[in-house]
């Protein structure tokens, strides 16, 4: 029974450790998750309005990916106008990005609101995203952002 058990994990932590080698590379019309086209998407400026005076907003987002998790691709960043960004996360963990996707144009689907994360959460994510210490350690209040979870993505460009 030790045994099963020892290989059964062993299983899992080497799917773990080479997931990001199974990830389709972002190429334009790839997508990811639910397919997901680019009609009736609006920009992350229109999404910030949009959640300005709504709780929630259901739809498709187009924007830049600035920076995508370094670890095994399970969650990514958009660009806004203001410097800041969007936090794209993935239902389920149904499906991981490539690390070749920072830079492309996508869409992706699903629901926008604006949310608070925790240090703790914020500390987790500069981890994975490969901040160095002195980054983390500038990590001392929770932050209002908006966030997406996202059912499918589209490369665009």
């Amino acid at each position: 029974m030790k045994r099963l058990t020892l290989l059964i994990l062993t299983l899992c932590f080497s799917a773990i450790a080479f997931a990001q080698t199974a990830i389709t590379p972002a190429a334009e019309g790839v997508t990811y998750g639910k397919t997901v086209t680019a009609d009736n998407a609006i920009s992350t400026e229109s999404l910030k309005t949009s959640l300005s005076t709504d709780s929630v907003y259901n739809g498709k987002v187009t924007g830049t990916v600035v920076e995508v998790c370094k670890k095994k691709g399970c969650f990514m960043k958009l660009a806004q106008d203001n410097g800041k960004t969007i936090m794209v996360q993935f239902t389920d963990y149904a499906y991981f990005m490539p690390q070749n996707i920072v830079g492309k144009t996508v869409v992706v689907e699903g629901k926008a609101k604006v949310k608070e994360t925790s240090v703790e959460r914020l500390v987790h994510y500069a981890k994975d995203a490969g901040k160095s210490q002195a980054e983390i350690a500038q990590i001392t209040e929770p932050k209002k952002d908006i966030s997406i979870m996202a059912d499918g993505v589209l490369v665009v460009k």
